[in-house]
């Protein structure tokens, strides 16, 4: 279903990757099946969906099982497979464990003026404890330009400040492309075009993200830490805003969203 051999083979790219180990691999799972997965994406004002809105993110999310359709709940249900997590984490050199509970992952859906700031994931699962490591994203859009933007890009880490320092790579959304990359190498990921479709197109993935054993003394970051986009910096009220959002209690109140 998947190209493990081609992760295998270029697993030294993955890990010799900059700014942060990471693979880039095209037509990741058979065209037929990654259309069946296209497909059964709800339209982007479905009632299911969960639908965050505020200065760091525009973009709609899902993560029920029981809401996935038939391929959905099948793929997923194999990305979470002992048979492949095992195989994953073989190749990569890690003991992974998967996220039955999808936390942060599912479906994502960005339309026009779709968004995500630059952030660092949370480092420990809130419910089992597990340092967050690999992140696996497909992307689905059929028919998706490159001026369409919604480019994935990776950013080096500013270590004196805690922020991103440049982008240093940016992936273009296509068809069945698949990115997995490492989360603890301060990995500061988003989306570093706004998506521009005129109407005709919505940013599709999917998303899932593989826990390990935490080191000792791991820094126990449970949601994630934004930083601001260039025309947000010195902003008291965004940066507010991100203080508020990696806190571990204060972020329930920190969203605009609907569902």
């Amino acid at each position: 279903m998947i190209k493990i051999e081609e992760i295998k083979n270029r697993v030294e790219e993955f890990h010799s990757a900059a700014p942060f180990p990471h693979l880039v691999i095209d037509d990741f799972v058979e065209e037929k099946f990654a259309k069946s997965l296209s497909e059964e994406f709800p339209v982007i004002g479905d009632a299911s969906l969960f639908t965050y809105s505020n200065p760091l993110e525009k973009k709609s999310a899902l993560n029920d099982w029981n809401k996935f359709p038939e391929y959905t709940y099948k793929f997923f249900e194999y990305l979470c497979s002992e048979t492949f997590v095992n195989n994953l984490g073989a190749i990569l050199g890690i003991k992974l464990y998967p996220d039955f509970g999808l936390h942060g992952g599912g479906w994502h859906m960005h339309p026009d003026g779709g968004k995500l700031n630059p952030h660092l994931d949370y480092n420990i699962h809130p419910k089992l404890g597990l340092q967050r490591r690999i992140n696996l994203i497909l992307y689905l859009s059929q028919d998706w330009k490159p001026e369409f933007g919604g480019h994935f890009g990776l950013w080096s880490n500013d270590a004196e400040n805690h922020r991103p320092q440049k982008l240093e790579k940016e992936v273009e959304v296509k068809f069945n492309r698949a990115v997995i990359f490492d989360t603890t190498f301060q990995s500061w990921h988003g989306l570093s075009r706004e998506v521009s479709t005129e109407g005709t197109n919505i940013r599709k993935s999917l998303a899932i993200y593989y826990l390990c054993d935490p080191p000792a003394n791991s820094v126990n970051r449970q949601r994630a830490l934004y930083a601001p986009t260039e025309d947000q910096i010195s902003n008291p009220e965004i940066e507010e805003l991100i203080r508020k959002r990696a806190d571990n209690q204060l972020y329930k109140d920190q969203y605009i969203t609907k569902s």
